[in-house]
């Protein structure tokens, strides 16, 4: 296996610390098309340069339209390891889908949490059953370009858009090589990619809450391991979030350090391109503005 290693310039920063919200807090608690060919009309991947191929996903997508997604979120909370699992459709044109969010059980042990429906859209996301408090048929409008996670992490899914777009930001890459993936030839890109430079090349759409999440990481980088079929689709992307929480902030170690960060690992599927994909919004009158208390 021959492993290729690209460079390009760039590095993380220090910033000022996210604290976790959304989905997360509640579980704690318990582009462009083009491409060379290989002469069968498919775009020879592997003779392209990674960053070529990785900063150009985003695209490939949009151009081949809907697809089925399955997600994870794991994180690691006092000790537990608690993992967040998604399923649906999104449609990479409009930027907007449709998942089923399963939380796993509580810390006593219950498991009678009811799934959380999430609609995603440019710069909003959408959540019914999302808390306490919250009527049974009403939804929760949150603006994703507010969130200092901009939506990476906050509903337990990392948006199939955003986590696409973040490739436009590898700036490391290593070529790891060729393998199968449910029976796709897929093709491996291990690499770090930096929030403020994807932020700065991602679409119109996403760039809001891209831009948001590079203010609000406590570290730029996102070491992330990529897969993509031989048409260049992502086909499987992990990435590796890190952040520090509101109650680590300041919290000191007996020798005085400051407490390691939170780290999240978001895991993206995709399948079934050509998928159709059908999200219609809630209405103003459907939505909920009342207080949503945690638990």
């Amino acid at each position: 296996m021959v492993v290729q290693q690209y460079r390009d310039g760039g590095g993380a920063r220090a910033a000022r610390a996210l604290a976790v919200a959304g989905v997360i807090a509640v579980t704690a608690g318990c582009v462009g098309g083009g491409g060379g060919s290989d002469g069968s009309g498919q775009r020879a991947v592997a003779a392209e340069r990674p960053l070529d191929v990785l900063g150009r996903a985003a695209g490939v997508l949009a151009e081949a339209g809907g697809a089925e997604a399955r997600t994870s979120m794991e994180t690691a909370a006092g000790g537990t390891r608690v993992t967040i699992r998604g399923e649906g459709t999104y449609d990479f044109r409009t930027q907007m889908g449709r998942l089923k969010v399963v939380l796993p059980t509580d810390a006593a042990g219950a498991d009678d949490r009811r799934p959380i429906t999430e609609l995603l859209a440019p710069g909003a996301l959408y959540m019914k059953n999302r808390g306490a408090g919250v009527p049974d048929d009403k939804w929760v409008r949150i603006d994703t370009t507010a969130l200092e996670d901009g939506n990476l992490v906050t509903g337990g899914v990392t948006d199939p858009m955003a986590a696409a777009e973040l490739l436009r930001g590898a700036g490391d890459v290593t070529y790891v090589g060729k393998s199968e993936l449910a029976g796709v030839t897929v093709h491996h890109y291990q690499g770090v990619a930096d929030l403020n430079r994807a932020a700065r090349e991602a679409s119109p759409q996403s760039r809001g809450a891209m831009s948001a999440a590079a203010k609000g990481f406590s570290k730029d980088a996102v070491p992330f391991d990529a897969y993509l079929d031989e048409e260049g689709r992502l086909r499987k992307v992990r990435h590796r979030f890190s952040f520090a929480s509101a109650a680590q902030e300041g919290q000191k170690g007996q020798e005085g350090q400051a407490a390691a960060p939170v780290t999240v690992v978001s895991t993206l599927l995709l399948y079934g391109f050509g998928a159709p994909v059908t999200v219609k919004l809630p209405d103003e009158d459907d939505i909920y503005t009342g207080e949503i208390r945690q638990g």
